[in-house]
């Protein structure tokens, strides 16, 4: 090949390249003196102005778990911009999984003031329209959100295998850490109720962690008798048309089809179960999933 034509193909693959990089930014903000860090992934043709998808990462994940990777990827194909959020879980600019041996100190209401604070970066980037998305805790603390620390911003709710109380309840606590809920939330509830709630209390399991150590205030956030810990519970105070997406297969958030089913109305809460679907939608079951928010986001007129 001449060396002007090698030229001529380095240069549009430099171009290509480029094109690819001003679509897809990392940006950083400032919260309550931590720095959160998110990735910005604009559709071809697109500017923020045009609408943008907040996707939450589950339980201690982060925006580059392949889930997250592969929403941004399938809806940037479908031409929908979307920005992936790193939950700080209480860490200064946060990246990759949460590490177990890190007290915990984060609330799970935490993740619905920053998933706030990131609607708020968006629109002052003349943002007009947002839908926010969340998978498995990060759904629920997205309907959090939505109840909660609502905006007239958001047009939509996507909650993809959103976890349910019986996540953290006393049954699932046992099974999962081999030792009882109850004698725990009670020592963790008096050091708060004694205003002791920054205590740490070592070697407990939290959310996946299994030998770890958290605040008093950080494990009653998350095993407390709290409602908000539950989806179902949530979705007739969200006021946007909201979709549950449910994984026929989904091992984690058992019995969601069921507790959701009586509470979607085809209207305003719809739900659709992806036959075949894990809790983290491999294969093409996230594909299914991300066809199916498509359909639902321009039924709502997002």
């Amino acid at each position: 090949m001449p060396t002007r034509t090698l030229a001529c193909v380095a240069c549009a693959i430099m171009l290509v390249v480029s094109a690819a990089a001003v679509q897809a930014q990392d940006v950083t903000l400032s919260h309550q003196g931590l720095t959160l860090n998110a990735n910005l992934e604009l559709a071809a043709g697109k500017k923020p102005s045009d609408g943008v998808i907040l996707i939450t990462h589950g339980a201690l994940g982060h925006r580059r778990m392949e889930i997250v990777t592969s929403l941004q990827k399938l809806f940037k194909e479908r031409g929908y911009s979307t920005l992936a959020i790193n939950l700080s879980l209480g860490l200064n600019n946060r990246h990759g999984m949460y590490d177990c041996k890190v007290p915990h100190r984060h609330r799970y209401t935490d993740a619905a003031d920053e998933i706030g604070v990131w609607v708020d970066w968006l629109k002052k980037q003349g943002v007009t329209r947002v839908a926010v998305l969340g998978h498995s805790r990060g759904g629920a603390q997205t309907a959090v959100y939505a109840v909660e620390r609502d905006s007239a911003l958001v047009k939509a709710v996507v909650l993809l295998a959103p976890a349910i109380g019986e996540n953290t309840d006393a049954a699932t606590y046992q099974q999962r850490f081999r030792q009882p809920l109850a004698p725990l939330l009670e020592k963790a509830q008096q050091l708060v109720k004694g205003g002791k709630g920054e205590t740490v209390i070592e070697h407990i399991g939290l959310l996946t962690c299994n030998d770890t150590s958290a605040t008093a205030d950080s494990f009653v956030s998350y095993y407390g008798p709290d409602p908000r810990l539950d989806t179902p519970h949530l979705l007739p105070k969200i006021r946007q048309p909201v979709l549950v997406v449910v994984a026929s297969k989904d091992n984690v958030v058992v019995g969601l089809g069921k507790k959701v089913a009586p509470l979607a109305d085809g209207k305003r809460v719809r739900m659709i179960v992806i036959d075949g679907a894990n809790h983290l939608f491999h294969g093409f079951a996230i594909e299914d999933a991300v066809d199916a928010a498509v359909t639902f986001l321009k039924a709502a007129g997002y």
